[in-house]
């Protein structure tokens, strides 16, 4: 799958991550961090948490503003 690339938002094909949060949340996760399967699955808690916090979300139902959640940059992507 060919990458996708804007200015504050990266994919490389399982989602929509941010450029600014990315380097922070890979080198957590290679510094012995669990497995996602350990930290992951049918949670006991109602707010789920996500193992990738950089991962962005559509801010609107049409898919044209992402987000990150992390840190709050937005960006139109058409």
């Amino acid at each position: 799958m060919k990458r996708r690339e804007t200015e504050h938002f990266i994919n490389d094909g399982y989602g929509w991550m941010c450029k600014r949060c990315r380097p922070a949340e890979m080198s957590a996760a290679a510094s012995g961090g669990r497995a996602r399967f350990f930290t992951e699955g049918e949670a006991e808690e109602r707010e789920i948490d996500l193992s990738a916090a950089a991962l962005a979300r559509w801010r609107d139902p049409s898919h044209q503003s992402l987000f990150c959640p992390r840190c709050g940059i937005e960006e139109r992507v058409m």
